[in-house]
């Protein structure tokens, strides 16, 4: 992976860190699964008018819009719409870096070094830890939820990668158009086919505008730019060299929810979520073979 490769996740990390606030004041204003059709539907009707489809076979823009887009994001705000912590989503939710490393190892066949083995073993135990607390404290539905979005990300993943586009942008764009239909039909089956847009009217009053501006930053910095960002490094990058960068999300998303929100995660969340970044990061990291090393100019 390359400095600017390595630049660009860390962009990612930032965008996506403070996506969280975002995701918790809009679900104050939106009913949840409407809200995660609303955010894909701004992007999405503009694309299919203006932008043209990339050429990757239609299964695999499938399954990363489905994964990415749908799966990852109704289960992420029904997880916070039932009380999961802001911060502790943002950490849950990179449980999609070992998965995307499984996934891979499983369906595409990526090599698996002992290393990422025990880093993945290491993150287990971490979200075992967050699991038991959060069993012990409040409820642990929440967390089920959020590692259920955490898995649908990492399907997201590799429907990206076995797309191979031309164009990432383009793809990370059409992705978009899969969410919306069937995260309406849930919506409208589980909230109600009009609590949604009553939530859009009522966002255009004087106490809505919060609401606003946070669908405006999970629209544009979020999933434009984030995504777009990501899709482009999964594209020309290993899955297991880009997936750890998602667990330095927590670091930022954890740090904007004690700041801005007040929340302060107990000492074993905090305790598993060192133990997951660290397992993922250190042991998921893919090492050079020495005789690429030798090839490296000084």
């Amino acid at each position: 992976m390359t400095t600017r490769d390595r630049l660009l996740g860390l962009t990612v990390v930032v965008l996506w860190g403070l996506n969280f606030l975002a995701i918790r004041v809009g679900l104050d204003h939106f009913p949840p699964f409407f809200f995660a059709a609303l955010r894909f539907l701004v992007i999405a009707v503009p694309v299919v008018l203006f932008i043209p489809r990339p050429r990757v076979p239609l299964k695999w823009l499938l399954l990363y819009g489905f994964g990415f887009g749908f799966l990852q994001f109704a289960f992420l705000f029904a997880a916070m719409a039932a009380g999961m912590p802001t911060g502790l989503a943002s950490l849950v939710l990179q449980s999609s870096a070992p998965f995307t490393v499984v996934l891979g190892a499983v369906l595409l066949r990526e090599h698996v070094t002992r290393r990422q083995a025990i880093g993945i073993a290491v993150a287990v135990l971490g979200m075992v830890l967050i699991g038991w607390d959060r069993a012990n404290n409040a409820t642990l539905l929440p967390v089920i939820l959020t590692l259920l979005a955490g898995l649908g990300w990492a399907f997201g993943n590799l429907g990206n990668r076995l797309a191979k586009a031309e164009s990432p942008m383009r793809l990370m764009l059409w992705m978009t158009v899969v969410p919306p239909i069937p995260m309406l039909a849930l919506s409208a089956v589980v909230e109600g086919p009009s609590a949604g847009w009553h939530a859009v009217s009522d966002a255009f009053g004087p106490q809505g505008w919060p609401g606003l501006v946070a669908l405006a930053y999970i629209v544009i910095p979020a999933t434009i730019i984030g995504s777009g960002l990501w899709t482009v490094l999964m594209s020309r990058n290993p899955a297991g060299l880009v997936a750890p960068f998602s667990l330095l999300v927590p670091v930022v998303g954890i740090a904007a929810a004690w700041i801005f929100l007040s929340e302060t995660p107990s000492v074993l969340a905090l305790i598993g979520g060192v133990v997951v970044i660290g397992g993922c990061l250190g042991g998921m990291s893919v090492r050079r073979p020495a005789e690429a090393r030798e090839k490296v100019p000084v």
